[in-house]
This record gives C-alpha cells, structure tokens and sequence, in this order.
C-alpha cells in the first residue's frame, strides 16, 4: 500500500514538473511572433511601457506576451526603455525578446541615401528612415560651425553624403549620422579615386560639383564621360576671349537658383537671375553641388572622355543623348535642330 501511495505521489511530482516544463516552454521559449517573417518594433523617445505592450501586442502569440509583460514587470524594463528597432525573428521566445529590448540589441536598418537635390530634401527622406525629424537634421546641414566641424561649409555639405546603402541603428542622433557619413564618405575617397581627382587637378568638392551638373544633364551613364569631359574642358579653358575662365553655361543650375526644377526651356529672361548658381554670368564652378550626386556621375568626372568639345545640346529626338560641338557656329546648328523639335511638340 506505501509503495502504491508513493508512486502515486512520484507520478504526480512528474507530471507536476512535466506541466511546469510545458508551460514554461510555451511562456518563455515557444514562438513569440505570430507570423512566420521577421518583424519589428520600432521604440522612441516618447514610448512608456504602456506603448509598447500595444506595438508588441499585436504580433505576439498569447503565452509568450504574457510571459514578456511578467519580466517586464519584474526586472524594471518600465523605468529604463531604450529606444530603438528590434527584430523579432520566427521561433524566438519570449526570454530572448526581452532581452534584447531590455540591453538595447537592436538591429541596424539599410539607409540607402538617395540623390536629391536640396538639403531640405534630403532632410525629409532621411527622416522617413530614422528616428530624427528632418528639422533636426536641416538645421545642422544649414549650421555653419556644424558643417565646419566635418571640413565643409554650408554650400559644400552635401559633398560629404555619397548614395551608396549603408547599415546604421535607426535611432541614431544627428551627431552619430553624420560622424557615419564622414567616415564612409572618406572611405569612398579612395586612393584610387583620390589619385583620378589629383590628375585632374581637381579637388573632391570639385569633381562631386561638375558630377552633380553632369547627372541632372542625362540619366544615361554611358553618356555622362563624354558630358564630365565637355565641363570639364570648359572650366579649364583660359584664354584672351576667357581671361577668367569660360563660363560653365549649365542649365541645371540655372534651375537651380530658381529652384524651379520642372523647367523644360531655359529662356534669355532666366539667365538674367542674380545667384551665385548663375553660371552664364559667373565663371567657374557654382559654390557647390547641385544635387547629390550618384556613384556614376562622380566616377564619370574622375573617368572622363578626353576629347576637345566645348558645346552640347540635347538631341532632336528626345533620346535623353546629346550632340556635341567644338564651335559655338556648329551648336547653334544644333540648339536649332532642338528647338525645333520642342516646338512641334508644343513643349514651353
């Protein structure tokens, strides 16, 4: 009869921890996500603990939620919040959830910056990806001792932003996202690229300015050596006619000053603009880049065709090609031809 009781109360113990075991697996090591794809939460300044049981809640299947909510309770989660997005993978638990939001481990997003024209602009896509608000991020591009602190000006600044994709932590401050995009922008500078710059006599600035002209003058990259070659020619003649330099006479940064990007024809009246970005009337380069440059427009000018024409217009046949011309008398032949096609297709 004790031999029976005591069995009895063995099974029972067993079954007891059997039951404990399961429980536990499901609260704390059983999937916590409902779906079978990663997903993320995404905690800010302004969250509590409150807040984020409702950004959590959501994906989260029944035991393991409520097992996050006991160790939130119970290790002080509540007072020390950390920002940031975290990746909760299919057939995490509960315990590893925590964990990281409790540490802090969060998991970097892929920025791909984008190339824009005006740092406004690129505030607002930046802060699409980012916890900052592109005010936050304007007010330090358009700061002087900001942009001096990373070896620009305000004009240059966009220099230091090279469109490639780039791992960072979504909640990083403004400090931290352009200590990155120094570093990756000297990273982009290259001996290779350094080295192209120097034979050309050229500095970063530079060759990222007449990059910015030559992407806003065509999208075709096969195109834009041969268009890199004909500023570049242009922005080094000096002679009797050009003492100074000839002047660049780029219509996308007479679009520029205007800040009117959707112009299709650059008429007399809109030369006549007072701007720095004004390069019918200023010789040289403009203060700065124009746009933010692509990969392509910046090897273009650091690959640039050699060759001795000074002029080019936009082909009769809209192909987004240009034709190019070493005298002024042959591209009024072909500024002619353009026009004449813009004409007949009632384009102002």
């Amino acid at each position: 009869m004790k031999k029976s009781v005591s069995k009895l109360y063995l099974y029972g113990a067993i079954a007891c921890i059997v039951i404990v075991a399961i429980v536990g697996y499901l609260y704390c090591f059983s999937s916590f996500s409902k779906s079978s794809n990663t997903q993320y939460v995404y905690i800010d300044t302004d969250d509590n603990i409150d807040s984020v049981y409702k950004k959590v809640e959501p994906i989260a299947n029944s035991f393991p939620y409520q097992a996050f909510k006991t160790l939130t309770h119970h290790f002080g989660y509540a007072e020390h919040i950390h920002t940031g997005r975290y990746a909760i993978h299919p057939g995490e638990g509960a315990l590893k959830v925590w964990r990281h939001m409790k540490n802090g481990l969060q998991e970097p997003i892929n920025l791909t910056l984008p190339s824009v024209r005006t740092l406004d602009k690129l505030s607002v896509e930046l802060s699409k990806k980012l916890m900052i608000d592109s005010t936050s991020i304007l007010q330090a591009l358009t700061d002087e001792a900001t942009c001096e602190k990373y070896g620009y000006d305000t004009t240059t600044i966009a220099c230091m932003f090279i469109p490639n994709t780039y791992d960072i932590y979504w909640n990083s401050s403004v400090e931290k996202l352009l200590d990155r995009m120094k570093k990756e922008s000297e990273k982009f500078w290259n001996e290779d690229r350094t080295q192209k710059a120097k034979a050309l006599q050229l500095t970063p600035v530079e060759v990222i300015t007449i990059a910015s002209i030559v992407d806003e003058e065509t999208a075709n990259n096969g195109e834009k050596p041969m268009i890199a070659g004909m500023y570049y020619n242009r922005f080094k003649l000096r002679n009797a006619e050009y003492p100074e330099g000839m002047p660049l006479q780029a219509d996308p940064t007479i679009k520029y000053a205007w800040k009117r990007f959707d112009l299709k024809r650059i008429y007399n009246n809109l030369l006549r603009i007072k701007s720095p970005y004004n390069t019918y009337v200023n010789p040289g380069l403009p203060p700065g880049p124009i746009r933010i440059p692509s990969v392509a427009g910046i090897d273009a000018v650091l690959n640039l065709v050699k060759h001795d024409y000074l002029y080019m217009c936009a082909k009769e046949d809209f192909s987004g090609t240009h034709n190019f011309a070493r005298t002024y008398q042959e591209h009024l032949q072909n500024a002619a031809k353009y026009s004449k096609a813009l004409n007949e297709r009632g384009i102002k």
